[in-house]
C-alpha cells in the first residue's frame, strides 16, 4: 500500500499548475453555510467537518440528529440545515454495524425530520458497507458521489475503515485527499466519524491528525461526567466561532433529546482558582492567575554563561 503511488505526467501537472491559479481580479464566490448549531455555522460546501469521540459515546445519534434536520425545516437538537434547492440529496455511508442495525438508524433519521418512517425518502441513500473491504468501499462511495444528482451532504461512520492502518501516513494522506477532493470537485459537504484513543481525547491514529488538521469543524461527543446518560457536544476545532455546548440524552422510544437548561461544567483551572479564593478570602495572585490561564512566564534573562547560567536557571525554576 505504501508503495503505489501514482505518477503524474509533465502535461498534466502543467494543467494542473494553471487551474490551481489565483487573481485578485477574478471574484471568489463564499461558500454556502449549510449546516448551524445555534446559529453557528459549522459546515460549508466544498468543505468538510467530523465527530469524534470515545466508543458508545452516542456519535451516531447525533449524527442522525444532522441528517434529520438536513431533511426537514425545522431544527433538531440544536442543528439547522440550509442547502440550496439543487443541493438537497444525501448519501450516508455506514462501514461498521450491520444492514439491520443501518435500518435502525435510517428510521430514526426520517422519524426526528417528521417523515413516514415505512415509506423510503427519495432524497436519503443510505448504505451499508461492513462486508466491503476498503478499496472496495472507496470505490462504491466514489461512484455513489459522482453518479447522484442534486447530492449536498455525504455522511461516512466512519473513515478508519477506508483505510488498512490508521497509522499508515500514506493511506491517511490519501483518504483524506479523497474527502477534500469529493467535497471541492462537487461542492458538497461531507461529514464523518472518528473514534478516540481510549487514553486521551485525541483522534484515532495518523488519519486522526490528518483530519483534525484539514477539517472545518472537528466536534466531540462525550458522555457527561455526573451523568453517563447524557451526552455532551462541543467544538474542538473550528473556523468559524463557536459554538455554547449542548446535551442530549435517549428517550424511552430511542431517539435522541435535547437535555433542557443544560450549563456545560467550569474548567478545571477555574475549580481550583475558586477553592483558592475560599480559603485565603483573596483573588489568587496575579502570577497565578496568569498560569491558570494556560500562560507560563519565561525564564528571565541572564547575562551568567555556561555551566554558572545553567545551574541558575535550574534553581530559579525549581523555586
Amino acid at each position: 500500500m505504501e508503495n503505489n503511488v501514482k505518477e503524474i505526467s509533465h502535461d498534466v501537472a502543467v494543467s494542473l499548475w494553471k487551474k490551481a491559479m489565483l487573481s485578485v481580479e477574478t471574484e471568489c464566490e463564499r461558500q454556502p453555510e449549510v449546516i448551524m448549531v445555534k446559529g453557528v455555522c459549522i459546515g460549508t460546501l466544498g468543505n468538510f467537518s467530523a465527530s469524534t469521540g470515545k466508543a458508545k459515546s452516542k456519535k451516531t445519534f447525533n449524527l442522525s440528529a444532522i441528517v434529520a434536520a438536513a431533511l426537514c425545516d425545522h431544527p433538531v437538537l440544536c442543528y439547522t440545515a440550509s442547502f440550496p434547492e439543487n443541493k438537497g440529496n444525501i448519501l450516508y455511508v455506514d462501514t461498521e454495524q450491520s444492514t439491520y442495525h443501518c435500518q435502525k438508524v435510517m428510521k430514526r433519521i426520517v422519524r426526528l425530520a417528521g417523515l413516514p418512517e415505512d415509506k423510503d425518502c427519495s432524497r436519503l441513500q443510505f448504505l451499508a458497507l461492513r462486508k466491503n473491504t476498503p478499496e472496495e468501499r472507496l470505490a462504491i462511495i466514489d461512484v455513489a458521489i459522482r453518479s447522484t444528482e442534486h447530492l449536498g451532504l455525504v455522511i461516512i461512520d466512519g473513515v478508519r475503515d477506508l483505510i488498512h492502518d490508521i497509522n499508515s501516513p500514506a493511506e491517511s494522506s490519501r483518504v483524506i485527499s479523497k474527502l477534500m477532493q469529493w467535497t471541492d470537485e462537487h461542492q458538497l459537504h461531507l461529514h464523518t466519524i472518528l473514534h478516540q484513543n481510549k487514553s486521551d481525547d485525541n483522534a484515532r491514529g495518523h488519519v486522526g491528525t490528518e483530519l483534525n488538521n484539514k477539517a472545518e469543524t472537528v466536534m466531540q461527543v462525550e458522555k457527561d461526567k455526573a451523568d453517563s446518560s447524557v451526552s455532551v457536544v462541543e467544538a474542538v476545532h473550528i473556523r468559524s466561532m463557536d459554538f455554547e455546548p449542548f446535551a442530549f440524552r435517549i428517550n424511552d422510544d430511542a431517539m435522541p433529546e435535547l437535555v433542557a437548561g443544560y450549563t456545560p461544567p467550569p474548567p478545571a483551572w477555574a475549580d481550583r482558582k475558586k477553592s483558592l479564593s475560599t480559603l485565603t478570602g483573596k483573588s489568587p495572585p496575579r502570577s497565578i492567575s496568569m498560569c491558570w490561564n494556560g500562560y507560563s512566564p519565561p525564564v528571565p534573562a541572564t547575562t551568567m554563561t555556561g555551566s554558572a547560567m545553567h545551574c541558575k536557571t535550574l534553581i530559579w525554576r525549581r523555586v
